[in-house]
């Protein structure tokens, strides 16, 4: 060390650190001004029917000063207690790796206890980095809640019910927040002098939600730069009027902001005053969005937007509104468009319709984002999912679940034509996810963050205190609309409850007939049939042992292929799996039998993409994995360790720096076909047809490279051997095998089991993308057995 040399003086460290914060607030003051137009559209623009929705029914006798100060005083503890302290500041800092929702939530639950019902996790998945965020787990271990929790099934299928169930609530959010926004927007027109009929209201704003849902298909970053500034342009519009309002027609409505006036409100109303809050909670509406959609920004932008924006402008509109009711009673029916002043109408109503549309673009994101969450977590049939955007991860789209929110969306609007009714279960959707969101947050107090018992029970009981008011007065309105939303939910969770039932009895088949190692190593190395040159990937969902088709094909066919994979590809309880980390590799059997297994893991947010890149990846992992066997003890300590059992995560920056094998790229497609038909036995026909797939599907062409074993005298010669095969085998082609597999329930099962199985699960299996597809297998290389699975 230099003993000349100088340490940095105080003051250019705190140079530094002025710096770094400067930095890292202005990052978030950029990413809050974003989130106005992802977060905050639908709740940004609930002004538009709070009022209407709230004085109906017998409460338009109560149409006086007392009850609009009242019915402002609501509205403004309402967004402070539930938005504001439990939003803002609590339940962002649940977060699972930067990632919000109740899936997050779930995640962080199964974590740190036994509580996921995926079958097929591993001790392995416990090393992923992201499987390590938040607290040590080790403290709560002795929680005699924790063991009650894991020791019944039950109770962990009644979490994930419950979890599944508010997932479904909020679908229904994205079939309900169309309807009611645009509605609610384009009714301004009937406060103009020429004023439309109901019939033409009503075409219009199903041309614009025909079009907000034919539009999806684009993604919501091409227009997404424009989502902000109408937005924000929103807010300033709704708070100058608040103001303006609040300051011409009654000031003292400042007086409202005491909780005093709550009490007179349901002193003088009494229960038409409880049913009212039906209406009331519509003002938080959308706030689930801060937390779910916290994946794309930060906890502090969030915070930052909300609290400083968002809050101030909504408070001042309602209190505005409620000053403008208080001196024209008559006029709550469209209460904010009346109040708008003449001027400055036309502008405030273009940018109300634009603000309603950025509302319920973010809700349907977020509807496609629920749906791939439910469907990694196995509860959900595979449906096609399109990335929408190169540069922002995560924007998704459903093209079959676009339709049908689009359709059920058309049929709620055409159907009940009044927002009021619309409002009733808009309502009670969201109120049901607030609900069981702070039920999952109260679990996660006592399991993830080590806290008390007593704090989570607090938290639980104030804030269901407040739901559960609001969630009784929505239940009221059941028959009003309410039922909507209930109906819907009950149809998703019945599909996501089938699928996840016959997916596991159809796991739990495979695990319990998985072919014996004893039997394998009985047949030798050649397998008792001819190997022949190439790779043969055997695609299951076990995780761990070797599938029963495998048998099938071993005792039906003459040949098979000299290198078999065993490839798994399966969800973790994570939001995201870092590349490094994805694949697993292993053997099975000892090294003369080539057979080897790989496990590719995803992210409940992940998206698998066809990079066309994966046999590569593939082959230079198991490469790895031969050296690494090789040099490392542990893997290699006994013939007996490696039977099945003892794996490895070979991550790409690993391969890249220690490649096994010398990559040279063959630019030309032409070229590449040639080579591969030089040194491949398969037939002129079956290369016609490649040629044929490949110009068909440009997009999805692979990447076409060559291996060669570098020149290494110190290599082990059955290392070397291993290699060549393996090398070999990648020349003469790669097959993809899967099992066409029939599920049905035995003969002595139950009639409620058959129904489940026979109709339900075989009806969703034979009407949902198939698993090749799904998985991005090219049909020309794909092999597929059939196999009947009776469960």
């Amino acid at each position: 060390m230099n003993k000349n040399a100088k340490l940095p003086s105080p003051q250019s460290l705190i140079g530094l650190i002025d710096v770094l914060s400067w930095v890292t607030l202005s990052r978030n003051l950029i990413l809050a001004y974003q989130s106005f137009g992802v977060v905050y559209g639908d709740l940004s623009t609930s002004p538009l029917y709070v009022y209407s929705s709230t004085f109906t029914g017998k409460l338009r006798n109560h149409q006086n000063e007392e009850a609009i100060f009242g019915a402002f005083s609501l509205i403004f503890w309402t967004l402070t207690l539930i938005p504001l302290l439990k939003y803002v500041f609590i339940l962002l800092s649940a977060d699972d790796n930067g990632e919000g929702g109740t899936f997050a939530l779930y995640s962080l639950l199964c974590r740190h206890g036994k509580f996921s019902l995926l079958p097929n996790q591993q001790a392995a998945d416990e090393e992923l980095s992201a499987y390590k965020y938040g607290p040590s787990s080790q403290v709560v271990s002795s929680s005699p809640l924790k063991r009650f929790l894991e020791k019944h099934k039950k109770l962990r299928t009644a979490l994930l019910l419950v979890v599944l169930f508010g997932a479904c609530m909020v679908i229904g959010d994205g079939v309900l927040t169309p309807a009611i926004s645009v509605l609610s927007s384009v009714s301004g027109l009937q406060v103009t002098e020429k004023k439309l009929t109901d019939g033409e209201l009503l075409l219009l704003a199903c041309v614009i939600l025909v079009g907000l849902f034919a539009l999806q298909h684009c993604g919501t970053h091409r227009v997404a730069f424009l989502f902000a500034p109408i937005v924000l342009i929103w807010l300033i519009s709704i708070f100058s009027i608040g103001l303006y309002n609040t300051i011409h027609w009654n000031p003292k409505i400042v007086y409202a902001f005491s909780p005093h006036y709550i009490i007179k409100f349901f002193r003088q109303t009494g229960k038409d005053g409880w049913i009212s809050l039906g209406g009331i909670l519509l003002s938080i509406t959308g706030t689930e969005a801060m937390f779910a959609d916290l994946g794309h920004f930060t906890a502090l932008s969030i915070r930052l937007a909300f609290a400083f924006v968002v809050y101030p402008c909504l408070v001042v509109q309602y209190m505005g509104q409620a000053a403008f009711l208080s001196k024209n009673t008559g006029t709550v029916a469209q209460s904010f468009y009346d109040s708008i002043p003449g001027p400055v109408f036309w502008p405030v109503f273009v940018v109300a319709t634009f603000a309603t549309i950025v509302g319920s673009q973010a809700v349907i994101t977020a509807t496609f984002s629920i749906i791939k969450q439910c469907h990694a977590l196995g509860c959900f049939p595979r449906v096609k999912v399109v990335h929408t955007s190169k540069h922002i991860y995560g924007q998704i789209y459903i093209p079959e679940i676009n339709w049908i929110l689009m359709i059920l969306t058309l049929a709620i609007t055409v159907g009940f034509r009044d927002t009021t009714l619309i409002g009733n279960a808009y309502g009670l959707a969201c109120m049901t996810v607030m609900f069981i969101t702070t039920f999952l947050m109260a679990l996660v107090i006592v399991f993830v963050w080590q806290k008390s018992m007593v704090l989570a029970a607090v938290f639980l009981l104030f804030f269901w205190f407040i739901e559960g008011v609001y969630l009784s007065a929505a239940l009221i309105k059941v028959p009003q609309g309410g039922w909507v939303p209930l109906v819907l939910s009950l149809i998703f969770v019945f599909v996501m409850f089938v699928w996840h039932y016959g997916t596991r009895k159809k796991y739990n088949f495979d695990l319990h007939n998985k072919v014996s190692l004893k039997w394998l190593l009985g047949l030798g190395p050649s397998l008792g049939i001819v190997r022949v040159p190439g790779i043969g990937l055997i695609y299951s969902e076990l995780a761990t042992g070797v599938p029963p088709i495998f048998s099938h094909f071993v005792t039906n066919l003459p040949a098979f292929h000299k290198v078999l994979v065993f490839v798994c590809v399966k969800s973790v309880p994570v939001p995201y799996v870092s590349p490094e980390e994805r694949f697993l590799i292993g053997r099975i059997c000892p090294r003369p039998y080539r057979m080897y297994r790989c496990i590719v893991r995803y992210g409940y947010k992940d998206i698998q993409r066809d990079d066309g890149d994966f046999e590569n990846q593939l082959i230079q992992s198991i490469a790895e994995f031969i050296q690494m066997e090789a040099v490392e003890p542990q893997f290699s300590s006994s013939e007996s360790s490696s039977l099945d059992g003892r794996m490895a995560v070979i991550s790409s920056r690993t391969v890249q720096s220690n490649l096994s094998l010398v990559v040279s790229e063959l630019e030309d497609f032409g070229l590449s076909n040639s080579i591969q038909s030089i040194q491949s036995s398969k037939s002129l026909t079956l290369q016609s047809l490649r040629s044929v797939f490949d110009e068909e599907n440009p997009q999805i062409r692979r990447r076409q490279v060559r291996f060669q074993l570098p020149s290494n005298p110190a290599m082990d010669p059955a290392v070397r051997e291993e290699l060549m095969d393996l090398i070999q085998a990648k020349e003469a082609g790669i097959a993809y095998i899967m099992g066409h597999s029939y599920v049905k329930a035995r003969r002595s099962a139950s009639f409620l089991k058959k129904l489940v199985i026979d109709i339900g699960y075989s009806f969703l299996r034979k009407n949902c993308r198939g698993p090749s597809v799904a998985l991005n297998i090219p049909h020309i290389s794909l092999i597929e057995v059939g196999m009947i699975y009776y469960v």
